[in-house]
């Protein structure tokens, strides 16, 4: 099969240019509301929580404010947890399971931690249900300085004055059937390179960080999320989404290296959630609750292992 069956835009071995892109955002089309699902929910939790624009993006005509929630009295002694989702903005639970957690979780860990969650990275792209931003972008892979990714460059702003004080990052996402349908066959033809087909694994999965993986905190999120919904099995290869399998429901990717969002913070705790909304096995509830899961189970056993410092 050839690119153009694969995707619409772009020459096969031909890497996009101004018109292309020009011709994707075209294709781009607003299916639901930041303002409504996102800062509706912020709205109702301001009564308990602090919340502050760390910046906005601006799109053609259209302006997104950043928004994050953290804990009243904030004190520095305690270790910090940061909580992100919709880094990719297309992965729903991500957005919708930070804030669920804030909502019915997070005070629960007034006066043992300090909370910092981003429920939504990527505004523009959560409207359009898409994995990239309007310069076609993926903002989870830009993660570096100086960064191509406006989402990307204002949340490294907002967490390097308190980078030493997180012990925990967790960073909320899903890998969808579209990945293989949509964002791949598009990643490709924007690059000018051949698509190469990938198994989409049936369940939750982590992706640790290869230079700091920290097994047994990995382990204690499976066990917990195991609770809720289904762990991705190896395939035949042993591998998950093309990489070989670290722990049983986790890979490791090097953070750093290609500019992943959990690489920020200098957290001795780190680890990208994974849950698989298209799953027969699996709904939409299910997924949300496997994304605060996750985050208890990581935030728990920070808190519980003894203190050392941060890398």
């Amino acid at each position: 099969m050839t690119q153009a069956a694969l995707y619409p835009i772009g020459t096969p071995g031909q890497p996009w240019g101004a018109a292309e892109l020009a011709a994707w955002r075209l294709r781009q089309v607003r299916k639901r509301s930041h303002r409504d699902d996102v800062q509706g929910a912020i709205d109702r939790l301001r009564s308990r929580f602090d919340v502050s624009s760390y910046g906005e993006v601006v799109y053609a005509e259209e302006r997104y404010p950043l928004l994050a929630l953290r804990s009243r009295d904030w004190k520095p002694e305690l270790p910090a947890v940061l909580v992100t989702g919709g880094v990719h903005g297309y992965e729903t639970s991500g957005v919708h399971g930070a804030l669920r957690f804030v909502e019915q979780h997070a005070q629960a860990y007034t006066g043992r931690a300090n909370l910092l969650v981003v429920p939504c990275v990527s505004p523009w792209s959560y409207e359009r249900i898409h994995r990239w931003n309007f310069d076609a972008i993926d903002p989870n892979r830009s993660f570096r300085e100086p960064s191509p990714a406006e989402e990307s460059a204002a949340l490294m702003r907002l967490v390097q004055p308190l980078r030493h004080e997180f012990r925990v990052h967790i960073d909320l996402h899903e890998t969808t059937d579209s990945d293989e349908s949509e964002f791949r066959p598009a990643l490709a033809a924007r690059d000018g390179k051949p698509f190469e087909p990938c198994h989409i694994p049936d369940g939750f999965y982590l992706v640790a960080d290869a230079a700091n993986p920290q097994p047994a905190f990995q382990q204690a999120i499976v066990s917990a999320v195991e609770r809720v919904t289904h762990i991705a099995p190896a395939d035949a290869q042993g591998s998950i989404i093309g990489t070989p399998l670290f722990r049983r429901g986790v890979i490791c990717y090097p953070y750093k290296a290609i500019g992943l969002c959990p690489g920020i913070t200098g957290a001795r705790y780190t680890t990208t959630t994974e849950v698989y909304p298209d799953s027969p096995r699996a709904t939409a509830e299910q997924c949300i609750a496997a994304q605060v899961a996750a985050v208890i189970a990581a935030i728990d056993f920070a808190l519980d292992s003894p203190e050392e410092a941060s890398d």
